[in-house]
């Protein structure tokens, strides 16, 4: 394999990779190979055309794009490997020549890190935050949080009970069936079985689930909506619908009461109130957690202001789909795929990556400026650091120190180090900054 490399504006860069033509045959070979049996020529049994019949019946580059599609992954990652530069986003991959007995060439556009100009970074001035309060207020304000937190360790010990006497309500957990039609034809994606929805909670199209308030168990209801504009289905976006829904099932969760009995319960205290008085404690150490994490953001706020990068396109346009593809997860931990959440919400894919797009921006200033503190001032991360951070992990994961290190590989402890000397730069930056 052979390399060129040619920067570009805008912190990107091309590279063209050069693939001998034996590795090309190779994988032409191997292409067909794998479609042989697919393929039909008049006086041969399938699996048994010889290649050179069928490149004459239908062309050579029958197998270009499968020869491609097998060389491209390990020559990119070789020549990733060959150049000297720090690439931040996935290459746009271009097919410059393939032909059987030349070498195949293709180019990779990819974003390269930015290099950044650090303004003031020490003596960052940030407002204080005022917290000071009457007894009265900080009262109020303490009682509401720990009513907060007592009805959610409510709801985490409630028990789910059916109802059947009365009609859906504001809150209720349903199960329904509901069939969906656009101008009097049902739409593919509109049917659903036994399907479990929370009146209120937005899973659904707007205005669909408050239609279903006043619905009767067994009773057939039509629900009228109209999809968003940028619906993902075009064919849907903005036209009006009507969904016909059946509600099977009306649960409601019954939360225990608030006492003594409940505080064995569910703590480690045999009083109420001793169970709220570690609350607040909790509360009280979880507000100045957080007030920390407001300052390091104002303080990383201002070292941005006062930096100077060029941050590639194609590096935001990766990072914003990482925050999907992030997003997506989380949702799958819920229960819920991707392409449930487009269809109930009317999001398309474009428009959610260009709703995290500013979010990645964000992102990728922190990473950088951080990374040039850490560098300006010579942060380094000893093995030992290492060492107490898979020990942290290991508790976390409830493994054993050793097999978390099985797991790890050297990647992943180079990734370590990085993140544990943004950390460090972290706390130096917000350590010298000044409240005012």
């Amino acid at each position: 394999m052979s390399l060129q490399v040619e920067r570009l504006e805008k912190n990107m860069a091309k590279l063209t990779i050069e693939v001998p033509a034996e590795e090309l045959e190779k994988a032409l070979q191997n292409a067909y190979l794998k479609n042989r049996k697919q393929i039909s020529v008049p006086g041969f049994r399938k699996g048994k055309v010889p290649r050179q019949m069928i490149e004459k019946m239908y062309g050579p580059e029958i197998f270009y794009d499968d020869a491609a599609n097998a060389l491209i992954p390990d020559a990119y990652a070789a020549a990733v490997d060959e150049c000297e530069l720090e690439l931040v986003s996935r290459p746009a991959i271009s097919i410059e020549k393939i032909a059987k007995g030349e070498p195949f060439v293709f180019t990779a556009e990819v974003a390269v890190k930015p290099e950044v100009t650090l303004g003031q970074y020490k003596g960052i001035e940030v407002e204080k935050e005022d917290t000071s309060a009457t007894e009265e207020e900080l009262q109020a304000a303490l009682n509401k949080e720990l009513q907060a937190a007592l009805n959610k360790e409510q709801e985490s010990n409630s028990r789910t009970i059916t109802v059947e006497d009365r009609a859906v309500q504001d809150g209720d957990m349903t199960v329904i069936d509901f069939e969906g039609f656009a101008d009097g034809t049902a739409f593919e994606g509109g049917k659903g079985t036994d399907y479990p929805l929370t009146i209120g909670s937005g899973a659904f199209i707007p205005g669909f689930e408050e239609q279903l308030i006043g619905a009767e168990i067994g009773k057939e209801v039509e629900v009228n909506v109209t999809f968003p504009e940028e619906y993902h289905a075009k064919d849907l976006a903005g036209k009006p619908a009507v969904f016909k829904c059946t509600v099977k099932e009306i649960k409601v969760k019954e939360l225990p009461e608030l006492d003594d009995e409940f505080a064995k319960d569910v703590s480690e205290f045999d009083t109420l109130e001793e169970y709220k008085a570690d609350l607040k404690k909790k509360l009280e150490e979880k507000k100045a957690e957080e007030a920390k994490g407001r300052k390091e953001d104002a303080v990383i706020e201002k070292i941005i202001e006062g930096a100077s990068m060029e941050i590639p396109d194609a590096m935001v346009e990766t990072q914003a789909e990482q925050l999907v593809d992030d997003f997506a997860q989380r949702l799958q931990m819920q229960g819920m795929s991707m392409d449930q959440y487009m269809q109930y919400t009317g999001a398309g894919m474009e428009a959610m990556i260009e709703r995290m797009k500013p979010q990645a921006v964000k992102r990728i200033q922190s990473r950088l400026v951080l990374e040039a503190v850490a560098a300006a001032e010579q942060i380094e991360i000893g093995e030992d650091e290492i060492e107490e951070e898979i020990g942290r992990m290991a508790e976390a994961y409830k493994m054993e120190v050793e097999k978390v290190k099985e797991i790890l590989g050297e990647s992943e402890k180079e990734n370590m180090k990085d993140d544990l000397a943004i950390r460090k730069a972290i706390d130096l930056v917000t350590e010298a900054a000044v409240e005012k």
